[in-house]
């Protein structure tokens, strides 16, 4: 009984540690990553104080925890941000002819330095194959070798998972930070996002690498 017990023990944490294996693997993988970046060579010349944080989308829930999640990283940093939902709500952008105008008159006559846009510019479905894995167990020479049911319950040294097919959204995103005194580009990334587990967990992730990258790249403190 013993030495079953022992063998079910160190079979259970062989099973543990090929899970955390593989865990680790797959978290390697980062779900949004920023692909690219351009910079004007103009940028280092000015410094951003206070900006307009803004979605460009129609979805008000996206628009909203976006927003805030960059407000949240550019305020640590000790930037001072307005989200464009709060100066713009949804209601008043509603049979304007010229959006870009009215926003740009608000933001300039406000005081604010620059606008950082954020836009989802293509999506892709992408379906792959995840091939089946097989799991070796290490087997003792006797313990459960007495019993049928021991030899049966015990013996088989593999587990295995048998493929699938999994399909992913790829979302390919646009980042740009604009002057407001003369409405020139200052800088841009590209980014793409694999399949986010969740809206809120998207913009937690993205706000942060992409501030981030303004900052080593010196477009902000």
């Amino acid at each position: 009984m013993k030495t079953r017990n022992r063998t079910s023990t160190t079979r259970l944490f062989y099973l543990l540690g090929c899970l955390l294996m593989a865990a680790g693997i797959y978290g390697c993988v980062p779900s949004t990553q920023i692909t690219g970046t351009w910079k004007s060579p103009q940028a280092t010349a000015k410094t951003f104080n206070n900006v307009v944080v803004a979605a460009m989308t129609d979805d008000v829930q996206a628009r909203q925890t976006i927003e805030n999640q960059l407000e949240e990283q550019l305020q640590a940093r000790g930037i001072k941000v307005t989200k464009s939902i709060n100066l713009f709500p949804p209601s008043t952008m509603q049979g304007t002819e010229s959006p870009a105008d009215m926003m740009l008159d608000r933001i300039t006559s406000d005081g604010y330095d620059g606008i950082l846009t954020v836009a989802v510019v293509d999506q892709e479905t992408d379906t792959r194959y995840v091939p089946g894995t097989t799991a070796y167990a290490p087997i003792s020479r006797f313990g459960y070798y007495n019993t049928f049911r021991g030899y049966y319950g015990y013996m088989s040294p593999t587990l295995y998972r048998p493929g699938y097919y999994t399909k992913e959204k790829i979302y390919f995103l646009e980042t740009n930070l604009y002057d407001t005194s003369n409405e020139n580009l200052v800088w841009s990334a590209q980014s793409k996002s694999y399949d986010p587990a969740s809206l809120t967990s998207f913009a937690d992730t993205f706000s942060e690498i992409t501030v981030k990258q303004m900052a080593k790249e010196n477009i902000i403190n």
